[in-house]
Formats: C-alpha cells, structure tokens, sequence
C-alpha cells in the first residue's frame, strides 16, 4: 500500500475509532445522569409519601389512600407480609400486572429495564402493627426515548462526521506527501536525465517538510561538487598520466628504430624513459594518498622533540637528493602531533623547495604568539601573487615551473593541505618572484610544549 493511501487510512481510522469511543462514552454517562435522576426522584417522592401516609393511615380506608397518593403516570401499592398486596395505579394495568412484587424488610431502590419502570420502596408499620412494604412505581418511558433520541443524533453525528474525516485525511496525506513526491519525481529526473536539480521550496512549507527539501538541495550540491571535482580530477590526472606516457612511448620507438646503432641515444631514451616512470610513481602514489579525503587518515599522535626529529628528516633528504639543508632555530621544544605524518608533510615541502630552487635549504623552528612553528625556506623561483590563492589546488602549476622545466605533478602542495587538516596544523606560504618560498607549519597552543 503507498504510503499516502496509509496515512489516509490509518487517519481517518483513528479519528473515526476516537469518535465512537467519545459518542459511546457521552451516551453511557448520560444515561447513567439520567436513570440515577429517576431513582433519586422516586425515592424523594416515597419519603415525602411515607410521611404524609403515616399521618392519614387508620382514619381513611388503604384504597382511599393510595389514591390520593398515586403518582401520574405510575402506581402505588403496600405489600404485606403474607404476600397479598394493595395497588392503586395511574398507568397501564396490564404492565404493572407483568410486575413481581415480595415482602422487603430493607429500602431498595431500582430500575425495571425491560418495563421502563423505576420502583422505590421501604418498610412500614400498619396500624394494627403489622409490617408491611410502601411500594412506588413510576413509568420513565420518556427518560428512554430520549436516551433513544441521544443514541440516534449521536450515530448520525458519526455517519455525518465520517465525510469530512475522509476528507481531511487525505487533505492532510496530500500535504505530508507531495514533498515527499516532488523529492521522488527529482529523484527520477536526475536518475533519467543524469543531470542534477534541486527541489523548489514553498516558504509557506511546514518547518520539517522545508527542512527536508534543504537537505535534500545541500545533498545536491555536495554531489555536483563532487561530481566537478571528479570530471577535473579525472581530467588532470588523465592529462598529467598521458605526458610521460608519451615521452615514453616517443623514446621506446626511437630505440626501436635507431637505437642498435647510436650508443649515446640508447643512454638519452633510457635515462628519458627512467625519469618519466619515476614521475608516474610518485603521481601515482600522490593521487592514491589524495584519494584517502574520503577515508579515515588513522591520526596517531604522540610527542615529538623537534630538533632530532628535524635533523633525522633533512638527514634522509639529503642522503636521497644530495642538497644540504640547514636547521636553525629553537633546540629544546616538543610538539604533539603525528610523526609519519608529519614527516610526509616535511618531505613534500622539501621536495618542492628542491625542485624550484639550486641553493642550500633552510629549516627554522620558531615560537610566535605561544605557538610553535616549522618554517622552510628556500631561495629559488619564488611565486605570484596571483598564483599563491591556487598553489594549494590540486594539479595547480605556476608557469614560473613549467618553464624550468620540473617534474611537477601539481599535487604536492594539495596533498600538503590535507595532510595538515589531517594532524590539526595551519599551513600557510609566503613567496616572491626571484626572491624564494616560505612554507610555515604553525602548532596550536595546545600542541605546544617547552
């Protein structure tokens, strides 16, 4: 069943099944008002009668007596002990004849449902000391046709009320569903047509149906962002991977048609061909670290001593790349952070400054407005600044590195970024045309120690 037709259902249900139980609950308290009503009447009325009769017993005959006690539309009797019993009545004979009577030595006061008759009696003593019942009936016929009258009104009120149940419920299964349905019939475009859009929100909506349609447009948005990130990731990485495959390519034909007679072009092709697969390694490797923005990156963080931790790490780069490196700065500071990480992100920022600067490199560690920072310097190329707000950019190159003609992928600085989001540390980058780079790493208060 479509969750419209439920709602519909299981609210018109509800309220009709709530409208009986009130109707039901309505007529039982009335009739309960009602009938109580009677009975107390009909016992006020046998006391006052008692009374009265007590006075007037033994100067005029028990006939005579009754009859001028007998209420309208009812009767009166006494019942002796015997069983023998003196009725005087102002009602139908024959019903008060359907009626059992007995001796009662107690007050009893009661509704014959059947007959429609409320009867009251109560002991009393005859004058030549017998023990006799004071008996009083009254016909509360009306009292049931009105209780009748209240049963029909209130079951055509439930007939009646069924429309505008029906009605309402689906107004209200309209309403809670169409946004529901203008989501599903997006959906179905999008899924169709491939192309994304959004829903168009009424401002008169309800709070939680317009807070659905906004996430469900956020939603959206996130995926075409998402969705331009990958057609240009795709796109770059398709361009920067078809670069070395081509220079490759040239090479390895090269050697296929000249390459067993010029020695000297054999060594050109292979170191080509060498430096060319290095470049798609390390793209390679940087776009698979890139690709974990989407997973956890498993942040281990521990205390490190910078200035041994610095001296291991420009230890490495200088063995790997033959470029000296000098540390200054601070000696005794500790950070919290991630070591490999870290590390990596260290590596990164060196690796640039080699590729885009011939003198040596310099690594500072500083303290500023009580955090710690790791700076590295370098005195090459230096950058724009218009191209500094895109360096972070993934695939981003300055032509400044182009035209030297540097092995860059235009991943190194993005997948710096995402590493210093990573381990909670600000990067920021300060560069001149011709003068150099800085690269600051900055460490909050809180992962600063003396």
């Amino acid at each position: 069943m479509k969750i419209k037709n439920r709602i519909h259902l299981y609210t018109a249900v509800l309220f009709i099944v709530l409208l009986i139980v009130m109707n039901f609950t309505i007529y039982f308290i009335f009739q309960s008002i009602t009938l109580e009503g009677e009975k107390e009447q009909a016992k006020e009325e046998l006391n006052r009668v008692l009374t009265e009769f007590h006075q007037s017993l033994g100067t005029l005959p028990q006939g005579s007596l009754l009859r001028a006690y007998v209420p309208v539309d009812g009767f009166i009797r006494i019942i002796h002990e015997n069983g023998e019993a003196t009725t005087t009545t102002s009602m139908d004979n024959e019903k008060v004849d359907k009626l059992a009577f007995q001796f009662g030595a107690s007050d009893k006061t009661e509704i014959i449902k059947n007959e429609h008759i409320v009867i009251s009696s109560t002991p009393m003593i005859l004058p030549s000391g017998e023990v006799a019942n004071l008996q009083i009936g009254k016909d509360i016929e009306a009292s049931y046709r009105n209780l009748n009258i209240l049963k029909t009104v209130l079951f055509i009120v439930t007939l009646v009320a069924t429309i505008p149940v029906f009605l309402s419920s689906r107004f209200v299964g309209n309403v809670i569903i169409t946004p529901i349905l203008s989501l599903t019939a997006t959906m179905k475009e999008i899924r169709n047509s491939g192309q994304f859009k959004q829903l168009q929100l009424h401002r008169n909506a309800d709070i939680e149906l317009r807070e659905m349609g906004e996430t469900f447009n956020h939603m959206i948005t996130l995926l075409e962002e998402n969705d331009e990130k990958q057609k240009q990731f795709i796109a770059n990485a398709s361009h920067e991977l078809k670069t070395p495959l081509t220079i490759i390519e040239s090479y390895a034909n090269l050697l296929k048609r000249r390459g067993y007679q010029d020695k000297d072009l054999v060594d050109e092709s292979v170191e080509a061909i060498h430096s060319e697969a290095i470049r798609m390694r390390e793209l390679t490797e940087q776009l698979l670290l890139l690709a974990k923005n989407n997973e956890e990156w498993n942040v281990q963080k521990q205390e490190i001593s910078l200035s041994p931790f610095l001296f291991e790490v420009s230890r490495s780069f200088e063995r790997a790349y033959q470029r000296h490196i000098t540390i200054t700065g601070l000696k005794e500071t500790t950070v919290t952070s991630d070591e490999q990480k870290l590390k990596q992100l260290l590596f990164i920022l060196l690796d640039n400054a080699r590729k885009y600067s011939e003198n040596e490199i310099e690594i500072v560690i500083g303290k500023a407005n009580e955090q710690t920072f790791i700076e590295v310097i370098d005195t090459g190329v230096g950058i724009s600044k218009a191209d500094q707000a895109r360096v972070f950019d993934r695939f981003y190159q300055v032509d400044p590195a182009r035209k030297r003609g540097k092995n860059g992928s235009g991943l190194g600085l993005s997948l710096a970024k995402e590493i210093s989001e990573a381990i909670d540390v600000e990067l920021t980058l300060q560069s001149e045309l011709g003068i150099g780079t800085k690269v600051k790493i900055l460490f909050d208060k809180g992962q600063s120690q003396e």
